[in-house]
């Protein structure tokens, strides 16, 4: 697990292989990734947007934006924690995410929350010296 705290705000990630969504001969390698948000600031907060950063191990790059998370713009109270489950499919056998999420806080504050970059290992990677 990778965990990281911005602004009283702790994200936690998960990720782990989906081989059974995976095709190794067509090159189509498929993580899921768990996240939990949890709120440890004394007020209430929004998850407005997200932005992913994604980089295979061929150094390929993408990144994601959008408002939310799976469909939702969560509203998580003090002390509260919210958990949602999400996948990436990558053409390389390994990679790393990280990204952000802009929070409001229910006085209007807005600021980013680091999520932690975090590793995609797949069984198929072929280990290298380095």
């Amino acid at each position: 697990m990778y965990s990281k705290t911005t602004h009283h705000i702790t994200v936690t990630v998960q990720p782990y292989f989906l081989d059974e969504h995976s095709n190794i001969a067509e090159s189509h390698y498929v993580w899921a990734y768990r996240v939990a948000i949890k709120n440890n600031r004394k007020n209430t907060v929004k998850l407005c947007r997200r932005h992913w950063q994604i980089t295979d191990a061929a150094g390929r790059h993408q990144e994601v934006r959008g408002d939310g998370v799976v469909g939702e713009q969560p509203i998580i109270p003090p002390g509260g924690c919210f958990e949602y489950t999400s996948g990436v499919p990558l053409s390389a056998p390994s990679g790393m995410m990280m990204g952000a999420y802009d929070i409001r806080s229910d006085d209007g504050h807005e600021f980013s929350v680091d999520i932690p970059a975090f590793s995609l290992d797949s069984p198929h990677q072929k280990p290298s010296l380095h």
